[in-house]
């Protein structure tokens, strides 16, 4: 049975849509995604890493569309291992651990990896939105286009924009 990484943050977790938010609760200016194009999430959002780095933070986002149908629909025909670098923010553990437990009951604690470097665990497929867990990846790819990765082209590779492009590659 082929393995599949799946990244949490900016592929399950919708990390920007409470980006916005705290931006807006911040300053009460609205930011839009034309605005951050391209750009880091530390540069778009100067109080990201404070964000981050607060306990709580990632218990309250929200679940990016159509991931949970699919997921599970994938972890009846694949090994899925959701992984994330957890151990990056201390904090974040017992918030990632608790959300996975609410949004998808279906994964259970063995299929659950918080590492500081995902190229440590053998798969076959890798998906996720940083070029840094991708590149150093030795099996296929698959690229989720988040605002900070939008524009690069100088990478191979498979782009997606959405769960359901995902279903239609791997069902």
């Amino acid at each position: 049975m082929k393995r599949i990484l799946v990244d949490m943050d900016g592929v399950l977790a919708d990390v920007y849509a409470r980006f916005f938010e705290l931006y807006k609760e911040g300053t009460g200016l609205t930011k839009t995604t034309n605005e951050i194009m391209g750009l880091k999430e530390a540069e778009a959002f100067p109080e990201a890493i404070r964000w981050v780095e607060t306990t709580g933070f990632f218990r309250s986002l929200p679940v990016i569309p159509d991931s949970q149908r699919v997921l599970k629909l994938l972890n009846e025909s694949y090994e899925i291992i959701v992984i994330s670098m957890a151990t990056e923010y201390p904090a974040s553990l017992t918030d990632k651990q608790l959300w996975l437990n609410d949004h998808f009951p279906f994964i259970n604690w063995k299929q659950i990896v918080f590492c500081g470097n995902k190229s440590l665990i053998p798969a076959d497929l890798m998906i996720d939105d940083h070029f840094k867990n991708l590149d150093n990846f030795d099996g296929e790819t698959i690229m989720f286009i988040q605002p900070h990765n939008i524009n690069a082209v100088d990478h191979h590779h498979r782009r997606v924009s959405s769960w359901a492009e995902i279903e239609k590659i791997l069902l």
